[in-house]
């Protein structure tokens, strides 16, 4: 599976190689240093950016550099060419005159410096642009990692369930539950827009627990009347899915806290918080199934139920806690989601389930049950991620996305069973 990765990594690297154009503060110093080292320390400049949050950063640096050696800045400007053409003329009717236009590859095409003799383009300085393939920009890797980390966050509890022979369709309705009942809990109980974190925190807790008991009861119908997990779960993913849509009556809940926001977009230690939770979690749960008892319970009522029951493994609890468990994190997959798009909304979570299951399987968890591996699910979710990043950066179509997507599945599947029967 790792290899698998390596591969799809490596071809849409080579896939995505293009020119690329520095940004940011980096950006900013070497266009300063190109300018510093043409024209000296007493170079008159401005600089041209557009109001981004990487321009500015851009802007600021470049200011800095120049500044720091003693060079003129005349003007600094953070929109549109419109304005870039205002600060000239107003330099220009001042007098002076200026050496370099500290610019990015973007406000260096537009035409307005050509509007003014004395000026021109060709005054225009940019960073010396590199190849690189857009797969690997660190922007773009850490945004895989982060619309990851739910699906992979979910996909514990799903891994569980699968080694146990079962299997749980209704974790993307409770991904929507768990972001209503905590958005609705926030905004009516809790002051909205002006919660405190005590109470957020609790909001959280809610919608979890709520995601819990909707799992246990889940594990309950499977262990104590015999029901297939497929009905129970179906059943449970219709009841939760309308559930959450008479709670928010069909809209989204915008009416959070700041404080709410910190689990899907604050960073830890230099990480963004969901990508550094994932990491956690799928260090505990592979701790749990490799080095604990309750694991091995796990692996014994996937690989023969009966057996483990005679053997004298608890199957009725140990059922019970996998789907409290898997609910559990499909109810974090919600509140993370919600933190990250700043609202409740009914629709969250919808066919969550499906990709959480091709996750699990491509990982190499089999269906049948008694085999898998919780960092197995982890490569699985990063395949996925991989396979859909990559088609969205060479532009395949998105229906051709979902053929190729079912294809893997499928494959997946059929390596299981070709396992099974060597």
């Amino acid at each position: 599976m790792i290899f698998m990765l390596l591969m799809l990594v490596i071809l849409f690297s080579l896939l995505t190689v293009k020119l690329q154009h520095p940004t940011g503060a980096s950006a900013g110093n070497q266009v300063a240093n190109t300018i510093l080292a043409k024209h000296g320390n007493e170079a008159h400049v401005l600089v041209v950016t557009r109001s981004t949050k990487e321009d500015r950063a851009f802007a600021q640096a470049a200011v800095k550099r120049l500044e720091s050696s003693g060079a003129d800045v005349l003007g600094q400007v953070n929109g549109s060419a419109a304005d870039a053409r205002k600060a000239i003329e107003s330099i220009l009717s001042e007098g002076k005159t200026f050496d370099a236009i500290a610019a990015n590859n973007v406000t260096a095409m537009w035409t307005v410096y050509d509007r003014f003799p004395s000026v021109g383009s060709k005054k225009c300085v940019t960073p010396k642009p590199y190849t690189w393939p857009n797969f690997l920009k660190v922007s773009n890797l850490m945004g895989v990692a982060n619309q990851t980390a739910i699906y992979a966050i979910i996909a514990i509890g799903m891994t569980m369930v699968i080694i146990t022979a079962g299997i749980d369709l209704s974790v993307g309705s409770l991904v929507a539950l768990a972001s209503v009942s905590s958005a609705i809990f926030v905004r009516d109980y809790c002051g909205g827009t002006e919660a405190s974190l005590f109470m957020v925190l609790a909001g959280i807790l809610l919608g979890i627990g709520v995601c819990a008991a909707a799992g246990a009861f889940n594990g309950f119908m499977v262990t104590a009347f015999q029901i297939p997990p497929f009905i129970v779960t179906l059943g449970m993913m219709m009841m939760a899915s309308g559930l959450s849509f008479r709670l928010a009556e069909g809209r989204s809940i915008p009416e959070l806290p700041s404080t709410f926001f910190w689990l899907g977009r604050g960073v830890t230690l230099g990480v963004p918080n969901p990508v550094f939770l994932m990491i956690v979690l799928y260090l505990i749960a592979n701790f749990v199934m490799s080095r604990m008892v309750f694991g091995r319970y796990i692996y014994s009522i996937g690989g023969n139920e009966e057996a483990a029951r005679l053997s004298g493994v608890p199957v009725k609890r140990v059922l019970l806690a996998v789907y409290t468990i898997c609910g559990a994190l499909a109810g974090l997959g919600g509140i993370m989601l919600t933190s990250q798009l700043s609202a409740g909304d009914p629709k969250f979570g919808l066919m969550y389930e499906l990709e959480v299951i091709a996750a699990v399987v491509v990982g190499g968890t089999s269906l049948m049950g008694g085999q898998g591996k919780i960092f197995g699910t982890l490569i699985g979710a990063f395949i996925i991620a991989v396979i859909k990043n990559g088609m969205n950066l060479t532009d395949v179509d998105p229906f051709n996305q979902k053929i190729v997507l079912g294809a893997v599945l499928t494959a997946a599947v059929l390596i299981d069973r070709l396992k099974r029967h060597a």
